[in-house]
């Protein structure tokens, strides 16, 4: 039995390929695998690493890593190389898989590294450590933050990096006085697995890339003393400022001037028209009415003034069903607007209307979702699945659907605003439907092949063509790998059960992960009136008002506010915009049940807030 140990100041990594026994000392603590990692192939066999047929010691300048060979997979002709370095200067844990000979679509998945073992972190949760927490916790980037005490069992809709299970590529845990912050360094291929087997387990996942597992896959761990998830935020800031990926509201800014405009506003969000089809799963035969109907822009533009006459200074508008068939129809050419409501001359009179009031005018628009009676239609330019099949939905309004090829999005995007300014329309703000929220898409076409590292460029692409045009660039959700691209977000709240029900739970404990990492590059607004509980992604029993306060974003506001709603947004927007451009710095519980919280911002602000009684304090050092 071969073993191997590097140490490099306070740390020690140790591994035994044979066994695929690992661990991981930090100081006094000590974290384990124990597992040995697997390849499920697609026939259905799941293998585990075999003895390997080589191992060695590995140094250069930087590093000392463990490396093996694995060959033996029965019929399967694979390869896997595998490394676990320590890197000297950073301390950084680095676990890498290449596989190699993989025939197309052979492999279903790979599991690697194993999972760390959450040791006797089990059932911890009763005993408060830092910060008024359990000792032991887990960290999901699930929507905007998810803590998971030791001993809660959650469930997942499939761990997917790039969705609303990891809007980062990221995860953690927490055990008494140390901790792990696991980054995916390759992510776009990227799953994870959580298990409850003995505590809490959370196994790293890759998936084919076109059916191969076509590039090295790499795991990075760095572990901390003495931490919490605040450090976990500032950490992976770190690492994506060093990539590269770190993009401010300053700098969108500087870009795009118009996008200051936006700091501090309340978010105006209303229809011009709705056409059910027959063919979609929302149209109901018994009650024609619900299936068509609009407001014209001219009603809509009278809206707008009587806000601003009301005091309502500054807004960004988003206006649905502007096309011709409405909302979610015809894309990617919903041309002409919608004739009943007033057509290019109305929709041109309620872009001014708002601009002239000092608003921002901004509409919906979508280049995924690909309608079967949209003038442009063609299958040969459908996301393309391995079996050459094409996807297939029919939920929404505009019936029945295919996904548009990521790689011709742009083009659309770029003739679509070209008419916009020929026909005069004023559109300052668009947002891309659900760029920012759904997986990447894969396209095996030949003929405009995509893997799901190239849609997320493809999509940055799309938002990049508007900012170019002085167009504020927004979409649903905020996934890191779009974000550089994207200044405002629909909404980014918190993992509940059956989002958007009444009586919605906390999944685990919320925290705003996601904004300790990146508050300061987008703008992320929260709806709910003052006082009013639950909501979409957000728990039943606290105010999305309060979070407004507490994360230092806007809110929404009605097209038809009355002075009270006005004066409720106006104070948090105030807020929003003093800190729309400051780095959240921390995040702490300051009572044992978790109902009083605080934020701090490099600017000095704390923001303290209270979920029971909806107290908010905002103070300034």
């Amino acid at each position: 039995m071969a073993k191997y140990s590097i140490t490099e100041r306070n740390i020690t990594l140790s591994g035994d390929p044979e066994t695929f026994a690992y661990s991981v000392s930090v100081g006094t603590a000590l974290w384990t695998m124990t597992e040995r990692p697997w390849v499920r192939f697609t026939d259905g066999t799941v293998l585990p690493f075999p003895a390997p047929s080589s191992h060695r010691l590995s140094r250069d300048g930087v590093s000392t890593a463990i490396c093996a060979e694995y060959s033996d997979f029965g019929s399967h002709s694979i390869k896997i190389c595998t490394r676990a370095e320590l890197e000297h200067h950073s301390l950084d844990i680095c676990f890498t898989l290449t596989v190699t000979g993989d025939c197309r679509c052979e492999i279903e998945k790979v599991s690697f590294p194993a999972p760390f073992d959450f040791g006797n972190a089990w059932g911890d949760s009763a005993e408060a450590g830092k910060n008024n927490l359990p000792k032991s916790y887990s960290i999901l980037s699930r929507m905007q933050g998810t803590l998971i005490p030791a001993g809660e069992k959650i469930s997942l809709a499939g761990g997917e990096i790039f969705e609303r299970d990891g809007y980062m590529p990221i995860f953690g845990q927490v055990r008494e006085n140390t901790g792990y912050l696991a980054i995916y360094d390759t992510p776009f291929d990227a799953r994870y697995e959580l298990r409850y087997d003995s505590g809490e387990k959370i196994a790293p996942l890759w998936y084919p890339s076109l059916g191969h597992m076509a590039y090295p896959r790499r795991m990075l761990y760095r572990f901390m003393e003495n931490c919490d998830y605040n450090d976990f935020a500032r950490s992976y800031r770190s690492y994506v400022r060093q990539k590269g990926r770190l993009v401010t509201l300053k700098e969108k800014i500087a870009r795009n001037p118009r996008v200051e405009k936006l700091l501090g506003c309340p978010v105006i969000h209303d229809i011009i028209a709705v056409h059910i089809s027959p063919d979609s799963e929302y149209y109901t035969p018994d009650q024609p009415e619900k299936n068509d109907y609009h407001v014209s822009f001219a009603t809509r533009a009278e809206q707008i003034r009587r806000l601003k006459a009301k005091g309502v200074d500054k807004a960004y508008t988003h206006f649905d069903g502007w096309g011709n068939h409405g909302y979610d129809n015809l894309h990617p050419d919903p041309f002409p607007p919608h004739r009943d409501a007033g057509g290019f001359e109305g929709m041109r009179e309620l872009g001014y209307a708002t601009i002239e009031s000092g608003y921002i005018f901004g509409i919906h628009d979508q280049y995924r979702d690909y309608y079967y009676d949209s003038p442009d239609f063609s299958i040969d330019y459908a996301v393309t699945q391995v079996d050459g099949n094409h996807p297939f939905c029919s939920i929404w309004y505009g019936g029945k659907h295919s996904y548009l090829c990521s790689a011709l999005a742009p083009k659309y995007v770029r003739r679509n605003y070209h008419r916009f300014e020929k026909e005069d329309i004023p559109v300052q703000a668009a947002y891309l439907d659900v760029f920012s929220v759904v997986h990447m898409d894969e396209c095996f076409s030949p003929d405009h092949p995509v893997t799901r590292e190239q849609c997320a460029a493809n999509r940055r692409e799309c938002l990049d063509i508007l900012t170019d045009r002085g167009i504020i660039p927004s979409s649903e959700e905020i996934l890191d790998c779009i974000l550089p691209s994207q200044v405002l977000c629909h909404h980014a709240p918190y993992f509940t059960t059956e989002l958007g029900a009444p009586g919605a739970k906390a999944v685990g404990v919320p925290i705003p992960l996601f904004n300790l990492v990146y508050h300061d590059c987008v703008v992320t607004p929260w709806a709910g009136r003052k006082g009013r509980k639950g909501g979409w992604g957000i728990p039943f029993n606290d105010s999305a008002y309060t979070h407004a306060f507490l994360n230092g974003g806007p809110v929404y506001l009605s097209i038809t506010a009355d002075d009270q709603e006005i004066d409720e947004a106006k104070a948090v927007c105030e807020n929003a915009e003093k800190l729309a451009l400051c780095p959240m710095t921390r995040h702490s519980f300051l009572s044992p049940d978790l109902r009083v919280q605080q934020t701090e911002f490099e600017n000095g602000t704390t923001v303290t807030v209270n979920f029971d009684t909806d107290e908010i304090t905002v103070s300034n050092r």
